[in-house]
């Protein structure tokens, strides 16, 4: 089966009128065309590696419980339409979470076990990504139990502790609780709180090192997020992280950077040209060459219109921006078989109209979101094989 006539993003060059032949989930062949272009490009179907949707797709409202498998498919659909092929669902462990509240011990483990026993047969290809509060020191058993048994993908670490990190600004932390009705006096309250209780650094250096331990023991990748220091980050390259998620200030990403880390923000901060919680802006660590891989934080289909923003400076152009959803963050974690169009790679692709709206969506060259406006596959008579 063909697709034909169509712009196609390689991962190290665009050919302008190109066709690809899918056999069997596979890309078999990439040629150039001779019909005439469609206006349609093929992009290679984005990989995200962390996205928040799941939790509010459970929890729509503040104690409001929805199904795990209206909030899975929902979600599934979601991403389907945004040319995602590949989505870690992030789900977290906090310290600050009552009993069977969201992102408490009993309910994380929870959803991660019922995620994996819901993602089998959806569209999109699922795994767990596991956030993990480092002060949460009673929850590394019930991580080490999900590592064991291989329901989680990928762990981030981080400390969501007042005064450092994506909260480095206490008085900006303040601010943002009061949008949920709290007073000004009770969320600092609130805010002071979460600081006085603050852990012990040795205890906290512990638990980084226990749960760096289990991650390698089982072959996880660990990242970390929201750096915001140099000391920090080298501490977290020095435990073992590949990617430093989402940091906090430009010398925690020079930082990153020179240590060998991959570095990911959030493709809503791309796309709007700054952090909604005034950190670090994804443009301005772009321009410095400090943004290897986009992620959907929280909007999926921010990945298109955050790559076409981040395009016009990347120094190689669209080809150069697309990796940041394809081919950089399957490197990063290990997936061999995606992230560009080549032959031999599986044949994950989004197809995009020249209104720039995501119209098909193939997984291992079955279609798994469609608007009805693509063109049809085809078997065309003339298409010139290229290297």
């Amino acid at each position: 089966m063909w697709l034909t006539d169509m712009k196609l993003i390689l991962a190290d060059r665009i050919i302008e009128n190109g066709s690809l032949r899918i056999e069997n989930g596979m890309i078999a062949e990439v040629a150039e065309s001779a019909g005439q272009p469609s206006g349609f490009t093929v992009f290679p179907g984005f990989i995200d590696m962390h996205g928040d949707m799941i939790e509010l797709e459970l929890e729509p409202r503040p104690g409001v419980g929805f199904p795990m498998e209206v909030a899975v498919g929902h979600l599934d659909a979601r991403l389907a339409a945004s040319g995602v092929t590949t989505a870690y669902a992030g789900v977290s462990f906090s310290r600050n979470a009552k009993d069977g509240a969201r992102r408490s011990f009993e309910h994380t483990s929870a959803i991660i076990r019922a995620l994996k026993e819901n993602i089998q047969g959806l569209r999109v290809d699922h795994r767990i990504h596991a956030r993990f509060d480092m002060t949460f020191t009673d929850a590394i058993a019930a991580l080490d139990g999900l590592l064991d048994a291989g329901a989680v993908d990928l762990v981030s670490v981080m400390d969501h502790t007042p005064g450092q990190g994506q909260y480095r600004n206490v008085e900006k932390l303040v601010a943002y609780r009061t949008r949920g009705g709290l007073s000004l006096d009770k969320a600092r309250a609130q805010v002071q709180v979460r600081i006085d209780n603050a852990i012990p650094a040795e205890q906290l250096l512990e638990n980084l090192r226990l749960v760096s331990r289990l991650c390698r023991d089982r072959n996880v990748a660990l990242i970390s997020h929201d750096d915001d220091t140099v000391e920090k980050t080298n501490l977290m390259a020095d435990i073992g992280a590949v990617i430093s998620e989402f940091p906090v200030t430009m010398e925690a990403a020079k930082t990153a950077a020179a240590r060998g880390l991959m570095i990911a923000m959030g493709a809503p901060n791309a796309m709007r040209g700054q952090s909604y919680s005034g950190n670090l802006s994804a443009r301005d660590a772009h321009a410095a060459g400090l943004l290897h891989i986009l992620a959907a934080d929280y909007h999926p289909a921010a990945i298109l219109p955050a790559i076409r923003a981040l395009a016009p400076a990347d120094p190689d152009g669209l080809v150069g921006a697309v990796r940041m959803a394809s081919a950089h963050p399957a490197r990063a974690l290990g997936l061999s078989d995606r992230g560009e169009i080549a032959a031999g790679k599986r044949a994950d692709l989004a197809l995009v109209d020249p209104s720039d709206r995501v119209v098909q969506t193939l997984s291992a060259g079955e279609t798994i979101f469609s608007n009805g406006t693509a063109p049809r596959m085809t078997d065309p008579a003339q298409v010139a094989a290229v290297a």
